[in-house]
């Protein structure tokens, strides 16, 4: 019999001299890892990663991808989208929690309310 597994999402910044680069790395139950821009993880992940994965797309008759360099409020309003979109429900403040690591502050932070809304 094989042992439950896990996925997990693992985030970081590695520092490049004076640069400070964020990376974004899934590892899925069997071991398997690999980098990304954005993605999911869970129940509707694939939903999820549909609506990411539109937002990153290049426009029609293009071959170069969106710039995904969002501020830090723009990333944090897109995985708001993303959450509401899978869950095809209005969320409020409260009924959510969310955390964030920044380049210029490497620690991680819980988002108030108000910060959310």
């Amino acid at each position: 019999m094989r042992p439950l597994g896990i996925a997990m999402i693992i985030i970081g910044i590695d520092v490049e001299g004076e640069k400070k680069v964020p990376q974004l790395f899934r590892c899925d139950p069997a071991g398997y890892y690999v980098g990304y821009k954005a993605t999911s993880a869970g129940a509707k992940e694939q939903e999820a990663n549909n609506f990411l994965e539109k937002r990153f797309k290049p426009p029609a008759g293009s071959n170069v991808a969106v710039d995904p360099k969002l501020s830090h409020d723009d990333t944090v309003q897109l995985a708001l989208a993303c959450l509401q979109n899978v869950l095809g429900a209005d969320l409020k403040a409260n009924d959510i929690e969310a955390c964030v690591v920044r380049h210029d502050n490497l620690a991680f932070t819980r988002l108030s309310a108000d910060e959310l809304e």
